[in-house]
């Protein structure tokens, strides 16, 4: 067990300080102070982050850390806080770890015994679910989906029949099929799409994931999509479902295959529809 007191001791630190996400006046305080006395700050991009010092009047040193160099730029800080070094780990826009680098070293440093220390700010993922219209509590932080269509495909079907609010990051090139895979797999949901929190140009688009569909080839910028989670099945006939299942296997459809067609249909797990076929044959 690792006990730490973050202000009663006089280890190095390490500090996980979120960046704006937009608007540059959301910026606390306390964030600004802490990149203000820490003796190196690493950062996902250096030419981003001077950019941000810049506009806060803060001139430190600047180490890279990304997803590519993690291994070694963990070592790299540790060896910094050996040193009686403090750091920051920053991002380019939001919390270090949330979807972006920083689990390695975290790792790393908090079993080393040096602090790790949050210092709260700007959060796309809160800022997105609390203005949703969507139950808030429970919730699922999902982050990308994935590059590949096969790859969120297969994520989707994992979360089906997740009961609880699911929250997605998307690629604005990428939210047309997202929201067409979501359709296909989740149901015609209701959802929020957030986009460009914070900024000028900020919108919560509520409504469908048909419905959003309709728009979404002219929406850019960042985006969050907060969706509604699967609605308790208590009121499925399963004879129905097993009847359905035993017309596909009389066609001559195995029986995984059929039982999966009729979960994709019907919104149920594979495993629950599978299952409850194989109940209903005589028992050797």
């Amino acid at each position: 067990m690792i006990r730490q007191k973050s202000f009663h001791n006089k280890r190095a630190t390490l500090f996980l300080v979120p960046t704006p996400i937009g608007n540059m006046t959301e910026i606390s305080m306390r964030q600004k102070e802490t990149l203000e006395k820490v003796d190196v700050i690493a950062c996902e991009d250096t030419r981003n982050s001077g950019q941000l010092l810049k506009t806060l009047g803060i001139n430190k040193r600047l180490i890279a850390y990304q997803n590519f160099n993690e291994e070694n730029s963990s070592k790299g800080i540790l060896s910094l806080l050996e040193e009686g070094k403090d750091v920051a780990l920053i991002s380019d826009a939001g919390y270090p770890l949330i979807s972006d680098p920083g689990q390695k070293v975290v790792q790393l440093v908090s079993r080393s015994g040096y602090n790790v220390v949050p210092i709260s700010g700007s959060s796309a993922i809160l800022n997105a679910l609390v203005a949703s219209g969507l139950v808030v509590q429970p919730f699922l932080f999902v982050g990308f989906l994935g590059n590949q269509a096969s790859q969120r495909r297969k994520r989707l079907k994992e979360f089906k029949d997740y009961p609880m609010t699911m929250v997605f990051y998307e690629a604005p090139h990428r939210i047309e099929k997202c929201l067409k895979d979501c359709l296909e797999i989740l149901g015609d949901r209701s959802c929020t799409l957030a986009r460009e929190m914070t900024k000028l140009h900020e919108e919560f688009i509520r409504g469908t994931f048909s419905e959003i569909l309709e728009i979404c080839k002219e929406l850019k910028g960042e985006m969050v999509l907060v969706v509604e989670g699967a609605a308790e099945s208590d009121e499925v006939d399963f004879n129905e479902v097993v009847g359905e299942v035993q017309k596909l296997v009389d066609q001559g459809f195995r029986t995984k295959e059929a039982s999966k067609q009729i979960a994709d249909k019907m919104g149920l797990s594979k495993n629950k529809v599978y299952d409850l076929y194989l109940e209903t044959l005589p028992k050797e």
